[in-house]
């Protein structure tokens, strides 16, 4: 069995031919290429990845791990992996973003404050990641931490008023420069992940009280209107 990032991607468009057609195809595309945002957005997506990890891994290296990984990182080699997987449909980026972000989220949002629709997605993307556990791909720890990032998400969506670019650009940020950039090993290599599960829900909180704005109230392009929403299923 072999998990296929593509699967979100794919499913909305056969979502949207089904039950939207044309109209939802141009509010989804609106959303792919939203890129007329502050460049502070711009910085932020690509920035706040990095140092969410920078800051998980210069703990674990307080705390006594080496990191001979960062003796080995180049900024050509990780030019080339972030451009690279920002155009690869089978990496996570382009096959997820589309569909997580760009159709599910608008939908969700349509009914719910961005709170309760981050919670809701962050467990779908959660469980949507679970065979990446099951075949060794990804840590258990990794499935709480993907479950609390849903909500950096959310929040930089909503405040650049739904553009799937910028999540698409997080995105692709966060899988360039990770843990596994320091080379930590054994017992350092699961610390890191727990501390990079920490750092990442006080970034939530740090949202959540700073900008508590963001939280109640979608913006309208951030929404979708459909005769086919999350909110009008039975429960």
């Amino acid at each position: 069995m072999e998990f296929l990032p593509i699967g979100p991607l794919a499913a909305a468009i056969i979502v949207i031919a089904l039950t939207e057609g044309r109209a939802g195809f141009r509010a989804w595309g609106r959303r792919l290429i939203r890129w007329r945002v502050g460049w502070i957005w711009y910085a932020v997506a690509i920035l706040l990845p990095v140092l969410l990890v920078l800051v998980s891994g210069v703990i674990t290296m307080v705390l006594g791990a080496a990191a001979p990984g960062l003796a080995q990182l180049t900024w050509s080699g990780m030019l080339t992996v972030f451009a690279v997987r920002l155009v690869n449909p089978l990496d996570g980026p382009l096959g997820e973003e589309p569909g997580f972000r760009g159709y599910a989220l608008p939908l969700l949002q349509t009914s719910r404050s961005p709170l309760v629709s981050a919670a809701i997605l962050g467990v779908l993307v959660a469980l949507w990641h679970l065979p990446l556990v099951l075949f060794g791909g990804l840590s258990v720890t990794g499935l709480p931490t993907t479950f609390a990032i849903t909500f950096l998400y959310v929040w930089l969506f909503n405040r650049t008023d739904g553009s799937v670019l910028l999540t698409l650009l997080f995105h692709n940020s966060q899988g360039t420069f990770t843990m596994g950039s320091f080379g930590f090993t054994g017992a350092d290599a699961v610390r890191v992940e727990l501390v990079y599960f920490m750092v990442v829900v006080l970034a939530v909180l740090g949202t959540i009280a700073l900008d508590r704005q963001a939280w109640q109230k979608a913006p309208r392009r951030a929404t979708a209107v459909a005769a086919f929403s999350f909110g009008r299923l039975p429960l």
